[in-house]
């Protein structure tokens, strides 16, 4: 049956009809709806882990007790997977294992621009990069294949255009192959000896999905005119389509690692011109160059941000669409934090005390920018905990009854237990708040270690923050409601001034969760309110100035109060009537 489908849903169509029986996955824009449509299918498993190395040795397992087995994560999730991914590499696997990274050229969602064909070609492991929709749910069933065929793990590259747009697939049959376990200690206990062993099977491994590349069909080329041959993969092969259609000669690579080289040489010896068209870092033209071509890439193309059609055609000479534009330019819109946000009166209060906060990876990391402009660092899941130890060792008493970290519930199962163990045992007088919204808030709502419910919504195993961070050591654990600002700014002032390492539990459900009861939206008496703009400091986009007086978008306001906290002048009410 034909139909419309996400490029991520068909990963996940791809997967149940190649017979997966176990998915593992830590959310991560652009992934995340594959293991999310995944779940939606009742004859396998699908669950949330709590990062992402824990999902690829999840995956493993599973592939090793003979079921075909996969796990999702976005680029910089792969770097926390690298250490199993490597070895895994020589091991091989038992029944087919892929791996589904999502890389995010143009930063929609991400700390960096990062490419992850450079972990393929570092780990030794076959990488295959769809274009569509279509090629989504193919290469899907076609890594299993490979998986097995070669004894390797396979990485499903995606990107965030690809992941997100919508072509027209075609479904089929679900095939449920599996294989029986079976003891192979001289394959699957990776001490040096053996692995010494293994790191020459990985290579002639490696020659043979070459040949694989060069025969298979997953690399092909469509012939055109002479002049121009433009080799490309993913997303760049449909820019370059839209552009020059049939004018020009395409390789269009399937299989990005490892690349072909007699289909290069050919096909570089069938037209006047070479030119690589791929995002971020030039690994083909890279490739090309060393197998002694004359090529063309990113010397004309930027190694920076997404590409386009426009793009494409301004730098290789093809037609320019200008397109239309509105008469009125539109207004800026930068990204805020919810109204209703329960991080908005704890960062408020942050700043009231002039504390330096070193932050995470969420939703509240927008507590960065304006008019809070808080948070002032943003490395990766977990750092914030780990870099206030060093930061507060490195100034001692100078930083001390100043500086704070935040860290999402999440992403503290994710990556802050660690560094919460590391300020326990080496002793930091380090005030750790851990924002508890109840829920994986940036990538749309997933449950995590901490809700108490699986991926599917069903009652799950429940982490006890309180109890784990003094189990850890901390005798100093608190808890308060950032809706109340004045609990807030006690507390963390007593944390700060008590010289020991503690722990702040700021604890209020996001406010965009469908059972959270939204209260009546507060008005405004335009009579009682003096115009001195004291609730604008919260940066809350239900409320704005009008003629002098403040005024609530009753369809954004959610009646959390914090407002009527900061107004002097008792103007917010839910019974306050407006002029």
């Amino acid at each position: 049956m034909k139909q419309l489908m996400l490029g991520n849903k068909a990963v996940a169509r791809g997967l149940y009809e190649a017979g997966v029986l176990f998915a593992s996955s830590y959310p991560g824009t652009p992934s995340t709806e594959i293991t999310e449509e995944l779940a939606k299918y009742d004859d396998l498993y699908s669950e949330w882990a709590p990062n992402e190395k824990v999902a690829m040795e999840a995956a493993f397992g599973a592939s090793l007790a003979g079921r075909r087995s996969f796990c999702a994560m976005k680029h910089v999730g792969l770097n926390v997977a690298a250490d199993p991914l490597y070895t895994m590499s020589y091991t091989g696997v038992n029944a087919g294992l892929v791996i589904a990274v999502a890389d995010d050229a143009g930063m929609h969602s991400s700390q960096n621009e990062q490419d992850s064909r450079h972990h393929a070609i570092a780990a030794k492991v076959p990488m295959l990069e769809p274009s569509d929709s279509a090629e989504s749910l193919a290469f899907a069933k076609l890594a299993f294949e490979i998986s097995e065929e070669f004894d390797t793990p396979v990485l499903l590259k995606m990107c965030t255009r690809v992941a997100h747009s919508q072509s027209v697939v075609e479904t089929g049959e679900r095939t449920v192959p599996t294989k029986t376990y079976e003891k192979n200690i001289a394959k699957y206990v990776m001490m040096p000896g053996m692995a010494k062993k293994r790191h020459p099977i990985i290579e002639e491994r490696t020659k043979k999905l070459i040949d694989y590349a060069e025969s298979s069909g997953i690399n092909r080329v469509e012939a055109g005119g002479k002049e121009l041959g433009i080799i490309t993969c993913s997303t760049s092969y449909e820019y370059v389509k839209e552009v020059f259609g049939d004018s020009v000669s395409i390789l269009k690579l399937g299989m990005t690692n490892p690349l072909p080289v007699k289909l290069i040489r050919d096909f570089a010896a069938s037209v006047e011109k070479l030119v690589v068209v791929e995002e971020l870092d030039p690994i083909i033209e890279n490739h090309v160059r060393s197998l002694g071509l004359a090529v063309s890439g990113k010397d004309v193309l930027p190694v920076c941000g997404e590409f386009s059609q426009n793009l494409i055609a301004k730098a290789l000479g093809g037609m320019v669409h200008t397109g239309r534009t509105l008469d009125e330019a539109l207004p800026m819109r930068p990204p805020v934090m919810c109204p209703g946000c329960p991080h908005r009166g704890l960062f408020f209060t942050l700043k009231k005390l002039k504390a330096t906060v070193l932050g995470d990876i969420g939703c509240y990391t927008l507590g960065a920018v304006a008019p809070l402009s808080t948070i002032e660092t943003t490395l990766c899941m977990g750092a914030s905990v780990s870099s206030i130890h060093g930061f507060n060792k490195a100034l001692g008493e100078a930083s001390e009854g100043k500086t704070v970290c935040v860290i999402g519930d999440s992403t503290f199962m994710h990556s802050g237990m660690t560094g919460l163990a590391n300020i326990a045992y080496n002793g930091s007088n380090s005030t750790v708040i851990i924002l508890d919204n109840s829920i994986t808030g940036m990538t749309g709502h997933q449950q995590n270690p901490t809700t108490g419910y699986n991926i599917k919504g069903d009652p799950a195993g429940k982490i006890d923050l309180e109890a784990l961070c003094r189990s850890m050591g901390f005798e100093r654990v608190r808890v308060v409601d950032p809706y109340d600002l004045a609990q807030c700014e006690a507390v963390i002032k007593e944390e700060l001034a008590a010289k020991a390492p503690s722990v702040i539990i700021s604890r209020r459900p996001c406010a965009l969760l469908k059972y959270v009861k939204r209260k009546p939206s507060l008005r405004v008496d335009t009579d009682k309110c003096i115009g001195c703009k004291s609730c604008m400091r919260i940066g809350c986009p239900a409320i704005s100035i009008k003629d002098g007086k403040a005024r609530v978008d009753e369809t954004l306001c959610v009646g959390c109060g914090v407002c009527t906290q900061l107004c002097k002048a008792e103007a917010f009410s839910s019974t306050a009537k407006e002029a």
